[in-house]
């Protein structure tokens, strides 16, 4: 309980936390930030570590001084595209191997076979837009690889993805996140850039189980 409880303060007060961190490891804090972006994006295991409210954070320090930008800003992509592409290949080389028992009753060829469709559907534009998504960012590589979505698509979307998500939160972080107004509030900013991107993917998901309802009661 104590431990979530540190992980919610962390989160709420990343500006604070983050400061402490580059005062205390100078240099070696470009290491540490893109270690979390790694693993936040890389491992199906750690999609709790912050994301979008970290390069807001991010930004706002770098205005400040704390940290350069123009550094930043390429460590952070790369390390959110090796990130995905980790994931992406784990994807691709467990998937077969966990979905190869077709009569399982979690894990079966269907299940493989089924994302594989939605992938060549729908993947293009799931790459960029999970992005912005917490946690469905860390788990949609994984996804891709085990659909095994065509790699030139997944790895030129993952790019575009990464661009935009790293430049827009790190941007906007330190042209705006040292205004008066949101350093004052900027533990509701941040409770913001954490709960409102995710909520197109709970509206989705609770539409999913209100249909599948639906057609339990069918005849």
């Amino acid at each position: 309980m104590e431990l979530i409880q540190q992980g919610i303060d962390f989160i709420l007060h990343i500006d604070r936390h983050l400061f402490d961190l580059c005062m205390m490891y100078g240099t070696w804090i470009y290491a540490i930030l893109f270690l979390i972006i790694f693993c936040e994006t890389g491992l199906v295991v750690t999609p709790f570590l912050p994301g979008d409210s970290l390069l807001f954070a991010i930004g706002s320090l770098a205005a400040i001084g704390a940290m350069q930008v123009e550094y930043v800003i390429p460590l952070l992509i790369t390390a959110a595209l090796i990130g995905d592409n980790t994931n992406y290949w784990i994807g691709r080389k467990v998937g077969p191997k966990v979905f190869n028992q077709e009569k399982s009753k979690f894990f079966n060829k269907e299940y493989l076979d089924r994302t594989h469709r939605f992938y060549d559907k729908h993947g293009k534009v799931t790459v960029i837009l999970a992005r912005f998504l917490p946690i469905i960012r860390t788990f949609a590589p994984f996804v891709a690889g085990i659909g095994r979505m065509t790699y030139r698509l997944f790895l030129l979307f993952s790019v575009i993805g990464a661009l935009l998500w790293v430049n827009i939160f790190v941007l906007v972080g330190y042209f705006f996140g040292n205004i008066p107004f949101v350093k004052e509030h900027f533990s509701l900013v941040i409770l913001a850039l954490v709960l409102i991107p995710g909520l197109p993917a709970l509206i989705e998901f609770v539409r999913h189980i209100q249909e599948r309802r639906k057609k339990r009661k069918l005849p």
